[in-house]
């Protein structure tokens, strides 16, 4: 058992070692001002290649992985009612549905949901 740990430990430390090593081989030394543009073309861009984005974006975003993760819990409910009481599945399936909707009426009238304003 210790002879598997030692090895194991060695071999650990060993690609470590050889990560850290790529990534510093790997890295470029000299910065050049035209490489470094998004534009590789002879000229200078026109405007900044790194515009701030919309905050109405970000939320929509934000709004949608929430929506996106609060639906890959509902549909494990529908694999559950079976091995479950029909009557503790049905509060928890009406609790997390009407907290599911107050969230999007909360949404709605924040006005988060609106596209242009």
């Amino acid at each position: 058992m210790n002879f598997i740990m030692i090895i194991s430990l060695v071999l650990i430390t060993i690609v470590t070692l050889i990560m850290m090593l790529a990534s510093i081989l790997s890295k470029k030394s000299i910065i050049d001002r035209e490489k470094s543009s998004p534009f590789e073309c002879g000229f200078d861009p026109f405007n900044k290649s790194r515009i701030p984005f919309s905050l109405r974006f970000f939320l929509i975003a934000v709004i949608f992985l929430i929506f996106d993760v609060e639906i890959a819990i509902l549909l494990p409910m529908i694999e559950s009612l079976s091995s479950s009481s029909i009557m503790s599945w049905s509060i928890v399936s009406v609790t997390f549905i009407a907290i599911l909707l107050v969230g999007l009426y909360h949404e709605w009238n924040q006005g988060a949901l609106e596209w242009s304003s």
